[in-house]
């Protein structure tokens, strides 16, 4: 059997018969399925992966790509940070001096941490935080303190905020705690409200007055690197014993197992659409094979082989699912640049790290949504062209 009849015949079993209404309605169920569960894959992995590139970016931002610490006897000091600047000139390296805060203005309270930078360095490491040092440019004692906090508080920039240290300080038989008021400068907004809360930045020459550290001995070392994987290898194998270096990542990995699986699920179940649909597939061609039984005996009879009679039964499924494949690929390209092009769904900003719909459909997952759809597909196909194949010629002719 020619190509060109297995087309005739393919196109004339995809006609619709108004005898038998019920074989076109099924296999436009199973089309529309098809369409539906593609499309609806696309949106839902674009959003996933858009989702985990934002939380990423923000956490990367504020964890910072890699940060050095002193171990339990150790100590981060000037001459280790010439050391790296002296190693590794591609990097930007910003000292910071931490501790632990109780922020208070009025009644309220709100517990986080205060960080002693230098401004000019932290500035190449914290893209947040240079957004807020345009045209500022903060003294001793001044604090740039996070959106979320200031909203909560009521502050205006000039007002003053209570810090209460974790430390304290021996008075006679009793301790008291160690309080100082900052007067705010700035505000930053890191689109995260966990951070915007917790997070305060002072000049560093405050904290280590405050804390009574040497002028040149430091909490730890942020360090700004566009391959914080790779470079944090480099960097170990240079530090001393007293140090050590993680990646923002480390301090993030069950949150973002977590948002792998739950990726991997959404793929799974919304996959199941497209499985069902495909059940519509074997249905309706079920029913083109009862329905055209005679026809198929006469082409058997005619010297038609059963490869060629499944071939077309196959080649039906195929046309069907992959019409469905395309139409949904198309419409879910199609949703995703409505919803990242206008502002159709608004997120709100105190539970996610962007207003808008975060969109980013990999190739990847685009490829395996394409495959797997057209795998289920030919494996629908596969069982009503067998059966197509198998019809008994003398049988059939006989009863009609």
């Amino acid at each position: 059997m020619k190509n060109s009849v297995v087309n005739y015949l393919v196109k004339r079993f995809l006609r619709f018969d108004k005898e038998q209404p019920f074989i076109f309605l099924s296999a436009l169920l199973a089309y529309l399925g098809i369409l539906l569960g593609v499309m609806v894959l696309i949106i839902a992995m674009a959003l996933m992966n858009g989702f985990d590139n934002e939380f990423k970016k923000k956490l990367t931002i504020m964890n910072y790509p890699l940060t050095i610490m002193p171990k339990f006897y150790g100590a981060v000091d000037k001459s280790l940070l010439n050391d790296l600047r002296a190693q590794f000139p591609e990097l930007s390296f910003s000292p910071y001096v931490v501790s632990s805060v109780i922020t208070r203005k009025g009644d309220s309270l709100e517990g986080g941490y205060i960080f002693g930078v230098d401004f000019k360095e932290e500035a190449k490491v914290n893209s947040v935080l240079a957004k807020a040092l345009k045209g500022v440019e903060p003294k001793r004692f001044e604090v740039i303190v996070g959106k979320s906090l200031k909203e909560e508080f009521g502050i205006t920039p000039g007002d003053k905020v209570m810090y209460i240290f974790t430390r304290v300080n021996p008075a006679g038989l009793a301790v008291t705690p160690l309080i100082k008021r900052f007067r705010v400068r700035s505000v930053f907004d890191s689109g995260l409200l966990a951070y915007d809360k917790a997070y305060s930045y002072t000049t560093i020459e405050s904290m280590q007055r405050i804390l009574s550290l040497p002028r040149y001995q430091y909490s730890g070392i942020h360090i700004f690197s566009k391959e914080p994987q790779k470079d944090i290898k480099k960097i170990a194998l240079v530090l001393p014993d007293t140090v050590a270096i993680k990646g923002w990542w480390q301090d993030n990995t069950n949150f973002f197992a977590a948002l792998k699986m739950e990726k991997t699920s959404l793929f799974i179940v919304l996959m199941l659409i497209i499985l069902i649909a495909s059940i519509n597939i074997i249905s309706s061609l079920l029913m083109t094979v009862m329905n055209r039984r005679s026809e198929i005996a006469l082409l058997l009879s005619l010297g038609a082989t059963k490869q060629e009679i499944k071939h077309v039964f196959l080649k039906l499924g195929v046309v069907i699912g992959t019409a469905g494949i395309v139409s949904g690929a198309l419409l879910g390209l199609l949703g995703i640049w409505v919803l990242g092009t206008f502002d159709i769904v608004h997120l709100p900003k105190d539970v996610y790290p962007t207003t808008r719909l975060p969109l980013d459909l990999s190739i990847v997952d685009f490829s395996f949504i394409i495959i797997g759809a057209f795998v289920i597909v030919i494996l629908s196909s596969y069982y009503p062209a067998k059966k197509a194949s198998e019809v008994d010629v003398l049988t059939v002719l006989r009863n009609e």
